[in-house]
């Protein structure tokens, strides 16, 4: 991300991929441990589940794509659900573009826990946007996980995981299962759809291309031979980093003060 009006590069292998600031995203996945987080974030990237817990202290992807010759980014950031650092939850939450909250069906505290994160989530890009006057939506999915699970572990009604987002235009109730792949594909879709994204962000409505391809990936004309040809394509940065504290307050910081739109800043390269 770097500063998120700036230019974005990419190095992949002997290729660089240019990506303008105005198609740069963040999405951030937020809720409280052990509710699958990650394994929603797998599926988006790699289509796999895994079976073995590992507790994300903060992950962060990147996902590039070409669609119909113009280019795309989208940075995930996965977060801890035990945030011992109020602070850094709150530049997350500042930087974020779309979010996905996440509890699970089966633990009534989790969803507690969502419901606290979507009314900070509002709080603090409603202070934020009053500081910048813009009017932009802040489109947002509460995600129950785990509905592949039977009934009577049931601890959240779907009556009120809907009732969370009933009268929010920008914000959709699903459930999902990260371990069956319920209704993943569906929920990315909708999101994308709210942000006002290209449909084919959605893991299932583009081509998935190795980095190999990275050399001809941002090209217009961009095809592949033995693949068939369509206009989507997504490849992800396996050398992705989290941008520094420091490029995410810069970035806040020039929001505040108007030193230029977000989306319409002068281009420059970060390596």
């Amino acid at each position: 991300f770097q500063e998120q009006a700036m230019m974005k590069t990419m190095s992949s292998g002997n290729c660089t991929l240019n990506v303008p600031a105005k198609n740069s995203y963040r999405m951030v996945v937020l809720g409280a441990s052990r509710v699958g987080k990650s394994s929603i974030v797998s599926r988006f990237l790699n289509g796999r589940f895994e079976d073995q817990y590992t507790p994300t202290i903060e992950d962060f992807h990147r996902k590039v794509y070409n669609i119909r010759g113009d280019m795309y980014q989208l940075d995930i950031l996965d977060t801890s659900g035990n945030h011992p650092f109020p602070a850094m939850r709150r530049l997350s939450i500042l930087t974020g573009d779309v979010f996905i909250l996440v509890f699970s069906l089966d633990n009534r505290e989790s969803f507690d826990e969502v419901k606290r994160l979507q009314k900070q989530i509002l709080e603090v890009k409603s202070c934020l946007k009053n500081k910048t006057k813009e009017s932009a939506d802040l489109p947002m999915v509460i995600c129950g996980n785990k509905n592949d699970h039977s009934e009577i572990f049931r601890k959240v009604r779907s009556d009120e995981g809907e009732n969370l987002v009933s009268s929010d235009e920008n914000c959709a109730y699903f459930e999902v299962s990260a371990k069956k792949n319920t209704n993943v594909d569906e929920m990315f879709y909708v999101l994308f759809s709210m942000a006002k994204l290209p449909h084919e962000m959605s893991p299932a409505l583009h081509r998935k291309i190795s980095i190999q391809y990275g050399d001809t990936f941002q090209q217009k004309s961009f095809r592949m031979r033995r693949v068939k040809e369509m206009d989507a394509y997504g490849m992800i940065s396996p050398f992705a980093r989290r941008p520094s504290v420091n490029s995410d307050l810069k970035y806040i910081k020039s929001k505040v003060l108007r030193e230029g739109q977000s989306r319409e800043r002068e281009k420059c390269t970060i390596q």
